[in-house]
């Protein structure tokens, strides 16, 4: 019994239910302060202000790339488009004070920091021969203040061995409740580590976790995104990916969004993700060349095929947990990516997760144990 109290930890999360709230949505072509409101990839929420900051992945050739700030009015029963209310937006500038120039930027993950900062991947652009980045940036000003090292093994070669694919890079962002660990990850694998997602053939994807203290890269994880077989196979139009995590605790525990189209419409899916017991692989530079059986990736389990809901689904790309609802549980919320295109719309999803209690969960494992 000591094994088992000392192997307790009261400040994990344990994600045991998930109730959908309701939709609101944005037309394509929705103007807010001279820019069109779109693309929005990612989105994180700022507790002490109660607000949410929301990333689009505007390549600066619409307006130059920004993020946005949202009021969001939620209830335990009740989420419309007219809760939904962009307050500011704000231009992301480089460390020389400049706009980022078209093509140069595909912004996509967007995390907050408790320095009156957040952090923003970037997809970069393999075929322009534009490197992906992490880059932390003033909440305030949008102004550049540092990044931090992508490992040569995500940076394409020349001959195109290695490293990611042309819009398939970071597209995830997370940050740990403590503010010392980001995590992100590449949406489908890296060259040298396999195929990229197909119809009926998932992708060997990493996570990266990033010391926000020491700024170095600690560990990497393998993570595999499932496998989704369409009712149509319509070549070319298929794509599916790991698209956001959203750090639940300090302990490795996460929910992820996998995003598939299918040609015909969204497929779209949360896991709950440990790593607790996954093995670091940071030192494996192509898994093509070790034996995978040999590696014990992240656990996954599903916690929602959103295909379930009765409504439409769009290109959801980000989730972050909101605010603390009445009843005392977290709210989730879900956004996704219009690409600007007038056939979709900006769609913001909203849930009530039910978490277990510390002392709830230490019953339910004693009660587990004497069973």
């Amino acid at each position: 019994m000591v094994f088992f109290f000392s192997n307790f930890r009261t400040s994990a999360v344990e994600v045991t239910g998930i109730n959908f709230i309701g939709e609101a949505t944005l037309p394509t072509g929705t103007n807010f302060e001279n820019t069109e409101l779109g693309g929005l990839s990612g989105i994180t929420y700022d507790s002490q202000n109660q607000i949410y900051y929301a990333i689009s992945d505007d390549r600066s050739q619409k307006s130059p790339a920004r993020f946005y700030t949202f009021n969001i009015n939620l209830n335990i029963d009740s989420f419309q488009s007219s809760d939904i209310k962009p307050v500011t937006v704000t231009t992301l500038k480089d460390k020389n004070g400049k706009t980022f120039s078209p093509g140069n930027i595909d912004s996509e993950g967007i995390a907050l920091t408790n320095n009156s900062s957040i952090f923003v991947s970037s997809e970069g652009d393999t075929i322009a021969g534009i490197n992906p980045f992490i880059k932390e940036f003033s909440l305030n000003s949008g102004q550049e203040i540092s990044s931090l090292a992508i490992p040569e093994k995500y940076l394409q070669s020349q001959e195109k061995k290695r490293g990611i694919r042309n819009n398939l890079a970071f597209e995830s962002l997370a940050i740990t409740p403590d503010k010392k660990h980001l995590f992100t990850a590449n949406e489908n694998a890296l060259i040298q580590d396999g195929e990229e997602a197909k119809a009926n053939q998932g992708s060997l994807c990493r996570i990266l976790q990033y010391n926000l203290i020491t700024r170095k890269l600690e560990k990497e994880f393998l993570y595999p995104t499932e496998i989704v077989k369409p009712f149509f196979n319509i070549n070319g139009r298929f794509s599916s990916g790991l698209t956001d995590l959203v750090a639940l605790d300090n302990h490795g525990h996460f929910l992820s969004i996998e995003r598939t189209f299918t040609g015909l419409g969204f497929v779209n899916s949360l896991f709950k993700v440990s790593l607790e017991n996954a093995d670091d692989i940071q030192n494996i530079d192509s898994l093509q060349k070790v034996d995978l059986k040999s590696i014990k990736p992240v656990k996954k389990e599903l916690l929602l095929n959103l295909g379930n809901l009765d409504i439409a689904l769009d290109n959801t790309e980000g989730l972050t947990i909101g605010e603390t609802l009445p009843n005392g549980q977290p709210s989730l919320i879900l956004v996704s990516d219009n690409n600007f295109n007038k056939l979709q719309r900006t769609q913001f999803l909203a849930f009530q997760l039910k978490i277990e209690s510390p002392l709830e969960r230490l019953l339910r494992l004693i009660r587990d144990r004497i069973s």
